[in-house]
């Protein structure tokens, strides 16, 4: 396996500290579009790492990085802006592909939060049939959410249910960072695209719908000592992915945002700022919501300020195999102090980026096999989850 990893920011370095401890792959070539970031990525791992520059806007460039060091798998771990590029530029490039979020969505012209426009992965499914004929596979959304939490989702119908139904991914925190009134520990640009567009909402019978941004508020008490957290209606690739490949009859996301980071978000919806499209200052031409990313600390370089747990996963309720009521939390949690002692990332990057790790190695190993554009949901979750747990991360369930 040679694979072109692309983004060597905080998610893509600790894909590269997590990879170079297992010995499934030929080749990583780690590919920014800043030279020195890329460099610093590999600096300090064995042979294995080659650190390049590419423009990720471009599919032609992409694919060329393929041709020149004969990638067999593309993983995307830039912003979502950059994923229709880099998913072309892999299918040009004879590769399969990987990523961690999908195509970005477009609210209804007229009636954004109550129907559905272009939804998230909408561009990607469109050509699924190509990578089906091609025998060639996209996986889309396989990091910790979307990834992780929709392997917990095919588990439970799997294993532990006869009927669901509603499937409910649960994201919730306790992280605090020393010295900072507000940083977030992860991408502010992907942050503001899913929290201030429509939230999805899947219903058996009515399909994908849409809702007012943090609507739905409900306290959910997540484990490992982060208790309570008021969680809202978030727009997620789980609710487009989950219900393609497991019957249920409610699909939503709720996020644990905090009363605080709701209200920033607010004001930069109100202010303009939370737009992507450039506007003219002076003799220069800036998205506002770049201007916002370049002004927050980058969450990468976080890790030895913050404090506490981050913890994914899945809540599912429904009918038990023994024909009783049942309600399960599927979960993942990782400390910030372990992942830094112990990989030098903070938890919320490396939470992340261990997931498209366990599943290239899947891949290398025949354990996961497929073709077209697939969620993780339409694989087999157990061999995800013990291949996980031996990575030094296990999962955890309680009954509710």
């Amino acid at each position: 396996m040679r694979i072109l990893l692309i983004g060597a920011g905080g998610v893509g370095s600790a894909v590269v500290a997590i990879a170079a401890r297992r010995a499934f792959f030929e080749t990583m070539v780690v590919a920014d579009h800043d030279a020195g970031r890329a460099e610093r990525a590999v600096a300090g791992q064995d042979s294995r790492f080659v650190a390049v520059t590419v423009d990720a806007a471009s599919a032609e460039a992409v694919a060329a990085l393929c041709a020149e060091h004969r990638i067999t798998h593309v993983l995307n771990a830039v912003d979502p802006r950059f994923v229709m590029p880099i998913f072309n530029g892999a299918y040009a490039g004879g590769a399969d592909y990987l990523d961690m979020a999908m195509s970005l969505s477009r609210p209804h012209p007229d009636r954004p939060y109550v129907e559905t426009g272009v939804k998230l992965g909408d561009e990607q499914f469109a050509v699924a049939d190509r990578w089906q004929t091609a025998g060639r596979l996209a996986l889309c959304g396989i990091g910790v959410e979307p990834g992780l939490s929709d392997v917990f989702a095919r588990y439970a119908a799997d294993e532990l249910f006869d009927e669901i139904d509603e499937i409910g991914v649960r994201d919730g925190a306790n992280l605090t960072v020393d010295g900072y009134d507000f940083a977030p520990s992860f991408s502010i640009w992907t942050t503001i695209e899913e929290c201030l567009n429509p939230p999805v909402v899947w219903e058996a019978g009515r399909g994908w719908y849409t809702t007012e941004p943090f609507s739905e508020p409900e306290v959910f008490h997540f484990p490992a000592g982060i208790g309570p957290v008021e969680c809202v209606n978030v727009e997620h690739e789980e609710v487009l992915l989950i219900p393609r490949w497991v019957p249920a009859k409610r699909v939503t996301f709720k996020y644990g945002l905090g009363g605080e980071f709701i209200e920033v978000l607010r004001t930069l919806h109100k202010l303009g700022l939370d737009s992507a499209s450039p506007v003219r200052v002076g003799e220069v031409s800036v998205s506002p919501r770049d201007v916002v990313a370049a002004c927050l600390p980058d969450p990468a370089t976080l890790g030895d300020r913050m404090r506490g747990k981050t913890c994914a996963g899945t809540w599912v309720r429904g009918t038990g195999r023994d024909g009783r009521p049942r309600e399960v939390y599927l979960y993942h949690v990782v400390d910030n102090e372990w992942s830094m002692s112990e990989y030098g990332h903070q938890a919320v990057v490396w939470q992340t980026a261990v997931n498209p790790v366990v599943a290239l190695e899947l891949l290398a190993t025949g354990a996961w096999s497929g073709a077209g554009v697939l969620g993780p949901e339409a694989l087999p979750p157990k061999p995800f989850l013990d291949l996980l747990t031996g990575y030094g991360a296990p999962w955890g369930m309680e009954e509710r």
